[in-house]
């Protein structure tokens, strides 16, 4: 049964009289427990596919149903609410708070929900030890390498254990040792709690790891196979 579907999804973007037509028409249904990549050249529109699907972005024309929820349709805050309690994000450019440290920083979303300070900080920790940044949980990002900023990203986006995670580009700053470590993690959580991970990726090792890529080129799918 499919968690996540789009039904003739479409974005298109304005620069002056210019149109991008960023995405093309796309259906697509993700399972639940998916360990999805979706794969394409720069400016294919995988990460504006992935923007949509978690609801960052509107669609100019289709609908995204998450949940039997379609998105598309609620209102400012009860997107953010949705968000909030159901998908994890990790972005290419971090998006770290600067004057939070790491642990805050990944306690940030769990305090948002109302969890007890007690367990935000055991979780929080918990994931600092998985990511090897242990040791680094009071600095701030101004502190921390990009690598060490991204694995604090992945943490914070895993830290409330949501039911989806969009993932741009998540390995894209990472030695080999950091992005096997993380992938495995993601391994474990799809396979232990059934969590939902779709990647947008050019790397071959996230690639190697995926049990579906869907190839995406000018907004289209050109193809969509399973591999394990």
């Amino acid at each position: 049964m499919a968690v996540i579907e789009t039904k003739n999804l479409h974005k298109i973007y304005k620069s002056g009289e210019v149109e991008v037509h960023a995405v093309r028409g796309i259906d697509l249904q993700i399972e639940e427990g998916e360990f999805t990549a979706i794969v394409g050249p720069s400016g294919s529109g995988k990460t504006t596919l992935l923007n949509l699907i978690g609801g960052l972005d509107q669609p100019t024309l289709g609908t995204v149903i998450i949940g039997g929820t379609d998105i598309t349709r609620l209102k400012d805050n009860e997107i953010i609410d949705f968000r909030l309690w159901n998908i994890g994000f990790v972005f290419q450019a971090y998006n770290l708070i600067p004057v939070l440290t790491a642990k805050e920083n990944i306690e940030f979303i769990m305090h948002l929900q109302g969890r007890p300070k007690a367990k935000r900080e055991k979780r929080a920790m918990q994931l600092l030890t998985e990511v090897g940044l242990a040791e680094r949980a009071n600095n701030r990002p101004s502190q921390l390498s990009g690598g060490q900023q991204q694995r604090v990203a992945v943490a914070r986006a895993l830290a409330s254990k949501p039911k989806f995670v969009l993932a741009d580009e998540p390995t894209a700053n990472l030695d080999s040792v950091s992005t096997e470590n993380l992938l495995d993690i993601m391994e474990r959580l799809n396979r232990e709690e059934n969590m939902t991970f779709i990647f947008s990726t050019h790397d071959q090792r996230v690639i190697r790891k995926a049990h579906r890529i869907i190839r995406i080129e000018d907004g289209r799918i050109v193809s969509d196979e399973k591999v394990k």
